[in-house]
């Protein structure tokens, strides 16, 4: 394998993403970085925004969850599909009739200053956990599969794919990347698509032969109908809908784009119609996890989970060809989440906590500095947070991310939902400490209902192991908490606020003065 031709190619993709970047952020100001001046296409942002929703994570965890689980993820997709309405015809109105730049600040109008700086500061935790998780998933495939031969660090691959991502998202912020999302999602299609031809001509089947073959090893099994395990159909859907509703339509990452759409109408076609494709794109990906299966069994290929789409496509003999391709559209998964993710940050970070859209007495020049200064430093902190799951990782990292997802975003979602669902207004310094108090015993539900998860990770003593099984299967009786678990959260986090909640007149979606 040309190691360093692969590399050419890497860096030849970066610099056509600066070529965009230079003139799509001609003129551009705060407000271009913010919310692209609200101007962006909905269809083109609905197409660009299946890159930021997948990411890297599905590019190469997806496929490889189908060789154990089949199309089991699949029931989770349909909840995010769902939840895509909620999401499209729920909040979408409350951000327009607002004409919010950050999403946090409806929880400022509704229940107060210490609800706005708690959502805000809980997204930036949840994204950016997500985000670097994806990203450090990433680099560890081209470490291990493309510059090992150049005896290149892990370090420096991070450092160096930060400092590109840097450089065509400092400027330009949202009004570029609307771009160069779509852009990328396009070389992450065509990159699958591409996949799926070349191993069904090898493997000497048409689609209908193909998907007979996976029927019969049992592969495209899609519900799970007993109701203990953890994967149940009724329970991946509800979970997939509220995590849609949590990472989507509560993050300002994913809502920045929304809301740079200039109409409501044309927002809430982009949500839907983007849910729907990315609802088929996923099906595609869980279909090429079984083609790869069935031609790893062929060939004798001993590579599972996340190792098995890079194993196939870089080290089992493909045209060189094919290589490149799927290089491309591993870049072109990881970037749509990490550059989304850098600016949306940095915009929340300078809207919410520090206040820059109402602080008059700031110059144009001084908030562009301290908005660079926020950006460079969002930077250093996902390379920290890359390096500590380099030390940490030891399994398929979607489970990793969906469970992470349940403490983060559970807050976010029960304070969204408190606003929205009652008239009733919390105590001034309540949100953060319901949200604390929520994460903590959710936490503490979770670990007696799944010990053995947590124990692998944190390397629990036997006796503490065989305790906390006894304990689950007296209160659980086998009954296995899954995606469902951000809802635990977000309710839990609902009831604590109720419990210390006084009447207040009926809010009224009033726009920003």
């Amino acid at each position: 394998m040309n190691s360093a031709l692969l590399l050419t190619i890497v860096l030849s993709y970066f610099l056509l993403l600066l070529f965009i970047s230079y003139f799509t952020s001609r003129g551009s100001n705060n407000e271009s970085f913010f919310v692209g001046n609200r101007s962006s296409k909905w269809w083109v942002v609905a197409f660009g925004m299946i890159g930021s929703s997948l990411s890297g994570m599905t590019f190469i965890s997806v496929p490889g969850t189908v060789g154990t689980s089949a199309f089991d993820y699949f029931q989770v997709v349909i909840g995010y599909w769902l939840g895509y309405f909620i999401v499209a015809y729920v909040l979408l109105p409350v951000y327009y009739k607002m004409k919010l730049t950050s999403i946090y600040t409806y929880l400022e109008r509704r229940l107060g200053r210490n609800a706005h700086k708690t959502g805000s500061l809980f997204f930036i935790l949840s994204r950016t956990v997500g985000a670097t998780l994806r990203l450090y998933l990433v680099i560890k495939v081209l470490e291990i599969f493309v510059l090992g031969e150049l005896h290149i660090s892990f370090e420096w691959v991070a450092i160096v794919i930060m400092v590109l991502i840097l450089l065509y998202t400092f400027k330009g912020g949202v009004k570029t990347i609307v771009w160069t999302d779509t852009l990328q999602t396009t070389f992450m299609l065509l990159s699958l698509l591409a996949f799926i031809y070349y191993l069904l001509s090898q493997t000497g089947m048409g689609l209908g032969e193909a998907w007979h073959t996976l029927s019969r090893q049992q592969l495209t099994r899609v519900f799970t109908y007993e109701a203990l395990p953890g994967n149940n159909f009724i329970k991946e859907i509800i979970g997939g809908a509220l995590i849609t509703i949590g990472m989507t339509g509560l993050d300002q990452e994913m809502m920045q784009k929304n809301i740079s759409v200039r109409t409501l109408k044309d927002s809430q076609k982009n949500m839907v119609v983007m849910g729907t494709m990315q609802m088929i794109v996923v099906f595609i990906f869980l279909f090429l996890g079984g083609i790869l299966t069935v031609y790893a069994q062929q060939k004798g290929i001993n590579a599972s989970g996340d190792d098995l789409f890079p194993a196939i496509a870089i080290q089992s003999g493909l045209p060189f060809a094919l290589t490149i391709i799927f290089i491309i559209g591993l870049i072109s998964a990881l970037f749509p989440s990490a550059d989304g993710a850098l600016t949306a940050l940095t915009s929340s970070s300078c809207i919410d906590l520090l206040g820059m859209e109402h602080r008059k007495n700031w110059s144009d020049k001084k908030k562009t500095r301290i908005r660079l200064i926020i950006h460079n430093l969002f930077a250093l902190i996902f390379l920290g947070f890359i390096f500590f799951f380099r030390e940490v990782d030891n399994g398929s990292l979607i489970i990793i991310l969906l469970k992470l997802a349940g403490y983060t975003y559970g807050p976010l979602l029960g304070l969204f939902a408190f606003g929205l669902l009652t008239h009733k207004q919390s105590a001034p310094a309540w949100p953060l400490w319901a949200s604390l108090i929520a994460i903590l015993l959710t936490l503490g539900v979770d670990l007696i209902n799944d010990p053995e998860w947590y124990a692998i990770r944190l390397n629990f003593s036997e006796p503490l192991t065989q305790n906390l099984l006894q304990w689950s299967h007296n209160i659980f009786h086998g009954y296995k908490i899954g995606v469902e678990l951000l809802g635990l959260n977000a309710l839990i986090t609902f009831g604590l606020l109720f419990l210390r909640a006084k009447k207040s007149t009926p809010f009224k979606l009033e726009q920003e003065s």
